[in-house]
């Protein structure tokens, strides 16, 4: 199947002239399949079409095929069902995150897609599923001329300077303030206290403090609690969301209770495979993707509406962010995906680590280009290298992350390894504040947060403010 699945993709553009046939036949079809009646022809027709398409494309029978925009490689057959693709977790050789052995699926839809006649994949958003058509035919839902799931909108009226920013995050990045953010993981307990236990190392340093979700796919406090707790005690938090466990019913509920609750930060992310993490036989649900997401918590902020078309009666206030990952294939298709969440609705990103600024500014050239920096604000990840074991360890474990040979030979030869990653990142700092289009820094330093307040004041990230940073 996955010998005839690439062949597909390499000859995408033969099938789209194959597909345009059918579109006619279909045309043609349509007074007879009447006549027959739609409900008798569903189980053969989607038999026979689960034949075909199973055979070159792996076919999942989603009820919603988008083979034509995705260059005839079948979304589905992602293990995290991204309908928006890539994720940030694809390896250096172009393999999937989740089942290294298989390149990712949106790779070959790059490729498929340069070979039809658009010559590239779309910059609209793709919808995410709609389960009650899975396994039912296609085909027969073109004949119907069945309405498809509707797209994600795609012009969301851009807010007003003037609007009540829904956070203290907002209010600084609009002010253009290069802003300095940090992450919290939440603990393995259920005791308020072990949240606060190490914020201490932030204060004073950092301006939000992301909450991470499950990270790893590994269970801890949720998101959700410990933004709470943060928030109780004057931090600004960042509380993160991710599609992997929840289904899109869950999802709103969650994001209605944040803002109810006084969280106006809101970020966006797929999340890490079911694998990644300690419990691998966890079932993933994936029902959203990172867009989807992040369109689904704009509407009910902008438009008071539930994915279902239903209405709330009170809208939550949210400043809604995204991650991204310039580090890692496929490279030119990385700003068109920034694009899909900026269209979504994100107003602010954060990137994955950065230890290659070089590859870093080639990627904020082709922003700049497309004006994505003019309507979201990126904070690029940075993070102290401790030891070149580490180095190694988080280049081969942690998917996404990309360190050069070259960092890690300059730590290994250093007299003391900690003060050189030190100064590697706060280098590395000085030299990314400097490209145009950067609107802040995102400092992860992961059991090494007592290095937090060094690498700050050392690259000078708060010279110059009005005012000391506030938790």
């Amino acid at each position: 199947m996955y010998v005839l699945r690439r062949w597909a993709v390499r000859h995408a553009r033969l099938l789209e002239s194959v597909y345009s046939v059918l579109d006619r036949a279909l045309d043609a079809l349509r007074p007879l399949a009447r006549l027959i009646g739609y409900a008798r022809l569903e189980r053969p027709v989607a038999a026979i079409e689960r034949a075909a398409k199973g055979a070159l494309f792996d076919c999942r029978m989603c009820g919603a095929c988008v083979l034509s925009v995705t260059g005839m490689a079948c979304p589905m057959n992602c293990p995290k069902s991204l309908r928006n693709g890539p994720c940030g977790g694809v390896r250096a050789d172009g393999g999937c995150e989740v089942e290294p052995g298989m390149q990712c699926v949106w790779i070959e839809a790059n490729h498929g897609a340069a070979r039809m006649r658009a010559g590239a994949l779309p910059t609209k958003p793709n919808p995410p599923l709609e389960h009650q058509y899975q396994g039912r035919s296609s085909w027969l839902r073109v004949l119907r001329q069945e309405p498809w799931p509707a797209s994600l909108v795609t012009q969301a009226p851009p807010r007003s300077d003037e609007a009540l920013a829904a956070s203290r995050l907002e209010s600084l990045l609009r002010s253009g303030t290069f802003v300095v953010t940090s992450e919290c993981s939440p603990p393995d307990s259920a005791d308020p206290g072990d949240v606060l236990t190490r914020t201490h190392h932030y204060e004073g340093w950092v301006d939000a403090l992301n909450v991470t979700d499950a990270p790893g796919a590994h269970c801890h406090m949720s998101s959700l609690g410990v933004s709470l707790i943060l928030a109780r005690h004057g931090w600004e938090p960042v509380m993160q969301m991710t599609c992997r466990d929840r289904n899109r019913i869950a999802i709103q509920g969650d994001i209605l209770a944040a803002a109810a609750l006084g969280i106006g930060n809101l970020l966006c992310l797929t999340g890490d495979g079911i694998g990644n993490g300690d419990d691998p036989g966890a079932k993933p649900v994936f029902d959203l993707d990172a867009v989807s997401l992040l369109d689904t918590a704009r509407r009910l902020r902008d438009d008071g509406l539930y994915r279902s078309g239903r209405m709330l009666t009170g809208r939550p206030r949210l400043f809604l962010g995204a991650v991204d990952n310039p580090f890692v294939p496929p490279f030119d298709l990385r700003p068109m995906r920034l694009g899909r969440k900026v269209a979504a609705g994100a107003r602010f990103v954060q990137t994955q680590y950065c230890f290659d600024v070089p590859m870093l500014e080639r990627y904020m050239h082709a922003v700049r280009a497309q004006g994505l920096h003019q309507r979201c604000h990126i904070l690029v990840g940075v993070g102290p290298l401790t030891s070149a074991r580490s180095a190694r360890w988080m280049r081969n474990h942690v998917p996404g992350v990309h360190i050069p040979d070259e960092l890690i030979t300059r730590i290994e030869r250093a007299s003391d390894p900690k003060a050189e990653g030190v100064r590697i990142c706060v280098e590395q700092i000085v030299r990314i504040r400097a490209i145009e289009g950067v609107a802040g820094i995102h400092l992860m330093a992961p059991k090494n947060e007592h290095l937090i307040a060094e690498i700050v004041s050392e690259s000078g990230l708060l010279s110059g403010r009005a005012q000391p940073v506030q938790h």
